[in-house]
């Protein structure tokens, strides 16, 4: 991914409203990653990333800054919660498994890369099967009369398929029948994922008997890809290079790790929390975690680690996991003004989703400047009264304002609807004069 600090700051900045800090601080690091690449492979060794943790309130855009990263990178990116995993021993999922997970994603998106490069392949050996089964081949021995005629029924057959005319006509296909034993997870022990493939082998070894389906044409394309694309693409080098990816170019978002913090003060806090912290130890550290498609060196991997903090601090984690983390930005608490930006600037802004929404029941929606305003204000004040939950507090004040237009939509079809700064107050005056109706409602 060779973009600068500079260009993915400013993707960043059609998303996100303010946080620069923390912004600055994520693009230096994945180009780090980009700049370690490309030095002399000694040095590439000795060269480890560096952790960040980021510390801010729910909703200020820790998650959404993980979410677009994972939308703008060619990289296998994964997020995870530090609060499902569980010490070696306790019932539940091993922090290992988020290695798993990541190779899983970077098989997936180096297959989709592979895909992408044979695209044309891919739909011809498509169109091909499927006109098999519409213009069934000459025995041999045939006429030229016969050869003639079915070169011609195949060339208008294959004019209307490329052209979409007949995706509705159902035809009969054969896919092979998958065996596999799908019975535990990602967290499961080692010896008993290895277990799971010997079985899959075997069974897959045995059967190698079709299933037939009667589908329409348009469905035959989504079931046949995957018997094409097996056919068509080397696994053996997707792997390979799906196994490097994830060890030099892997981001892990481990979210609300404050939930695995373990102060002094909290004497009731579950005793495994310490054990998923030193469990976590080696692997942001460094070491060799075993996959179904080998070992993988984890030193490589950069970790993003994001909490609220609200009841523990940084520091009730433990010293040696602390250190792990060497980089720290605070994201600020989102005010009326910032607010208003992510309602009016951003791309994907609520009040834009609201409007294609309505659009299909064709209603006009319109909001007014004070209106977006008011919005904002509500907002920050519901969040002052009751718990602060950021940007998430705007989906609750405008599905509240909005709500009975989205009911009568059909109604209101070929209408222009303003929202208005009145309509505003008269939705939520009330609502947030009372701080028990907020609490609940808002």
């Amino acid at each position: 991914m060779d973009m600068t600090p500079k260009q993915i700051v400013k993707y960043l900045d059609d998303y996100i409203i303010g946080q620069n800090d923390a912004k600055k601080t994520i693009a230096l690091a994945l180009r780090n990653r980009y700049r370690r690449m490309n030095v002399e492979p000694e040095l590439r060794e000795e060269i480890m990333p560096k952790n960040i943790l980021m510390i801010g309130s729910t909703g200020v855009g820790k998650t959404e800054i993980a979410r677009r990263l994972a939308k703008m990178m060619g990289l296998p990116f994964i997020k995870v919660e530090a609060s499902k995993y569980t010490e070696v021993g306790f019932v539940g999922r091993d922090v290992e498994s988020m290695i798993r997970d990541l190779v899983y994603e970077s098989i997936n998106l180096v297959t989709k890369e592979y895909e992408n490069k044979i695209k044309d392949k891919l739909e011809e050996e498509i169109n091909k099967q499927i006109i098999e089964k519409l213009v069934p081949s000459l025995p041999e021995g045939a006429t030229d009369s016969a050869r003639e005629s079915f070169i011609k029924t195949y060339n208008k057959m294959e004019e209307k398929l490329l052209s979409g005319e007949i995706d509705d006509r159902k035809i009969e296909i054969e896919i092979p029948k998958k065996a596999h034993v799908e019975i535990l997870d990602s967290s499961m022990p080692m010896d008993m994922t290895s277990m799971q493939e010997s079985l899959n082998k075997m069974l897959g070894g045995l059967n190698k008997e079709k299933i037939k389906k009667e589908v329409t044409i348009k469905d035959a394309r989504v079931l046949l890809r995957d018997v094409a694309s097996d056919k068509l693409l080397d696994q053996e080098a997707i792997k390979v290079e799906a196994v490097k990816r994830a060890e030099n170019g892997g981001i892990i978002f481990l979210d609300e790790i404050d939930k695995i913090a373990t102060g002094s003060k909290n004497q009731n806090q579950d005793p495994s929390k310490e054990g998923v912290q030193r469990d976590l130890l080696p692997i942001v550290e460094g070491s060799s975690v075993h996959t179904k498609f080998g070992q993988i060196k984890t030193d490589h991997i950069l970790f993003i680690a994001a909490g609220a903090f609200h009841v523990s601090k940084p520091s009730d984690l433990l010293p040696e996991l602390q250190g792990r983390f060497p980089l720290r930005v605070e994201l600020d608490n989102l005010d009326e003004e910032a607010l208003y930006k992510i309602l009016t600037n951003t791309k994907n802004s609520l009040l834009r989703q609201y409007q294609a929404l309505l659009a299909v029941e064709e209603v006009e929606l319109e909001f007014d400047d004070e209106a977006i305003h008011a919005f904002a204000k509500y907002s920050v004040t519901a969040n002052e009264k009751t718990e602060d939950i950021g940007a998430r507090r705007l989906h609750t004040v405008i599905e509240k304002v909005i709500e009975d237009i989205s009911y009568e939509a059909d109604e209101k079809s070929g209408e222009k609807i303003i929202i208005t700064n009145e309509l505003v107050k008269e939705k939520l005056d009330d609502i947030i004069d009372d701080e028990d109706t907020a609490r609940y409602i808002l």
